[in-house]
């Protein structure tokens, strides 16, 4: 596949303006780096550790905040692609091609639960490896990044939250390449511990209003959403 031109904002953050998640997953297949989703929280509370994650792997826009900074900077095919959808997504393209996965996160009877899932969600799902997200120490880290690096998957999902996962993606890429992707609470949602906003409220880009609804603690976090889409009118992102 050819090479996608990069969205450069403002603030040094690089965006991948993937126009679907086919496009994304054959881009992410060739290249076999972290995949990073990115909202509009992490484009501006970015920091140079977290812009040095996102611009050496694939950043791509999992939220509608990001979607509207591509445009800005005249990625006018840029579209949405949840990082909670976009996991199965990859499943469900490449298990029937053989492929291998690796999961990493949550509880032990949630990644317990979502791999009894996924293997009736995919009969046959090749999945080589799975723990949960609690590494007590650097001997359990160095022991999971051995038996990643040993059985050589070829995706890896992480589902630990930001930045976490993906630092500990990096360690584990250096071992071995594969494609990776930092999950957040998708073992949750897909499991049924959390429930996801219902289709119309994420279809219409108003997940966040659906959240704010349900847990109105938020509302601090939302007000910086307004800041940014206020930035990014003004074209300071």
């Amino acid at each position: 596949m050819t090479e996608i031109d990069r969205v450069i904002l403002n603030n040094g953050v690089r965006l991948y303006p993937f126009s679907s998640f086919d496009e994304l997953i054959e881009y992410a297949q060739d290249r076999k780096k972290l995949l990073v989703a990115i909202n509009a929280e992490k484009i501006l509370h970015a920091t140079e550790q977290t812009k040095g994650i996102i611009n050496r792997n694939i950043g791509y826009c999992d939220g509608t905040g990001a979607v509207m900074a591509a445009k800005r900077h005249g990625a006018g095919g840029a579209v949405k692609l949840p990082g909670c959808e976009l996991w199965l997504k990859i499943i469900e393209k490449l298990y029937p091609q053989g492929k291998s996965f690796y999961l990493v996160g949550s509880r032990p009877e949630v990644i317990g639960k979502t791999v009894e899932g996924l293997k009736s969600q995919f009969p046959g799902i090749n999945i080589i490896g799975y723990r949960d997200g609690y590494l007590k120490d650097e001997r359990e880290k160095a022991a999971l990044i051995d038996d990643i690096a040993g059985k050589k998957p070829d995706v890896v999902f992480v589902a630990m939250g930001s930045p976490k996962q993906e630092l500990l993606m990096e360690e584990m890429w250096q071992r071995h390449n594969a494609v990776y992707q930092g999950l957040g609470g998708s073992f949750d949602v897909y499991t049924g511990n959390v429930r996801r906003a219902p289709r119309w409220w994420v279809d219409h880009n108003l997940e966040f209003a659906y959240r704010l609804v349900k847990q109105p603690s938020r509302i601090r976090r939302q007000i910086f959403l307004l800041k940014f889409y206020a930035l990014v009118k003004l074209g300071k992102i």
